[in-house]
């Protein structure tokens, strides 16, 4: 059938309409759901909510693209203490934003958050949970720099409480982590080899700072690090006490793409438990499968990282939705009140 030609340009434009579903953006093997999470969870209640957010985060990374790897650090500590339920976005002495493993979470990254908190509730209400704005945040992250579409499962209420320190500590995997003790955290979060070294991929955008990786290069360089490589280190960090900072991904620090694995197979990872994973006999194998084949790391990182997304999340009628994602309801009331 042949289309008139006031058709055709109207056709054109319908389909340059379509949501960003692109070349990057597959059917995917999407894990099961848990309950109480949906693919369009606000569709009745904040039908813009997805749009509201990357139009804001593409702003945001036009003037600071580093802060794309910050939201999804974030993201990655949220869940991986006592789930993705918006514990790391709580302040006080004792939060978890007050542990060791997260001082270092950038503080215009979680800015950004109770940024889009405001923006989402002028337009829908105060429907939409932070930790549901926090997952939405880290998809943008990976999607706006180069990486795949894909959808994220809705629904997560926020927590009332943050998780101890002790917890916190725990949790979250140490940069000089052994790929045995990786596995087994990655484990108990029911997390599967193939999951660490697919998440350990986000690891294609954002910065190390020296204290991180200090220890591969002083006394001595660490044997497993590229010479050449070493020598670019040495000049970011003189010292072991230097407070400068370099790529994770020292090829294309702001793409999110399957770089971070040649960089492993070169001698080139930034942190110990990052090289570690191509020294590992586990876990090279697919180390190098990621560095020969982009659109395999992609698939297998938006499996993991829904995986992931859904760890002891709060639904139904369980924790709330937060007004102000940094206090609960009952402590914002209190303060209101006063």
């Amino acid at each position: 059938m042949a289309f008139k030609p006031l058709l055709l340009p109207l056709l054109l434009l319908l389909i340059s309409s379509l949501p960003l579903i692109s070349s990057r953006s597959e059917l995917h093997d999407y894990p099961p759901l848990a309950d109480g999470l949906a693919w369009e969870f606000y569709d009745d209640t904040c039908h813009d909510l997805e749009s509201i957010v990357r139009a804001h985060l593409r702003s945001v990374f036009d003037s600071d693209v580093g802060l794309a790897a910050g939201l999804l650090r974030v993201f990655f500590h949220d869940c991986f203490v006592q789930g993705c339920d918006g514990s790391v976005l709580l302040t006080g002495s004792d939060s978890e934003q007050a542990s060791p493993p997260n001082q270092t979470l950038r503080p215009k990254a979680l800015q950004v958050i109770d940024d889009l908190r405001g923006l989402v509730d002028e337009a829908c209400g105060s429907v939409v949970s932070c930790a549901d704005i926090t997952a939405l945040a880290a998809r943008e992250a990976v999607f706006l720099t180069g990486g795949p579409y894909f959808k994220m499962p809705l629904g997560r209420r926020d927590s009332v409480t943050f998780a101890p320190a002790a917890d916190t500590i725990a949790s979250i995997p140490s940069p000089r982590s052994n790929i045995t003790a990786l596995l087994k955290t990655f484990k108990d979060k029911k997390l599967s080899l193939m999951d660490l070294v697919a998440l350990s991929g986000a690891h294609t955008i954002g910065v190390g700072h020296c204290a991180a990786f200090a220890d591969r290069l002083y006394p001595a360089q660490d044997s497993d690090m590229d010479p050449s490589y070493a020598k670019r280190l040495y000049a970011t960090c003189p010292t072991a006490t230097a407070a400068n900072a370099t790529g994770l991904d020292f090829r294309s620090p702001d793409a999110f793409d399957n770089m971070y694995f040649v960089d492993l197979v070169n001698g080139e990872g930034l942190l110990a438990s990052d090289q570690g994973l191509f020294g590992d006999e586990r876990t090279k194998k697919v180390v190098k499968k990621f560095a020969g084949e982009q659109k395999r790391f992609f698939r297998k990182f938006v499996r993991a990282v829904i995986k992931m997304s859904q760890l002891d999340v709060l639904t139904g009628s369980k924790g709330e939705i937060r007004r102000d994602c940094t206090v609960p309801n009952s402590a914002a009331a209190g303060l209101s009140a006063m």
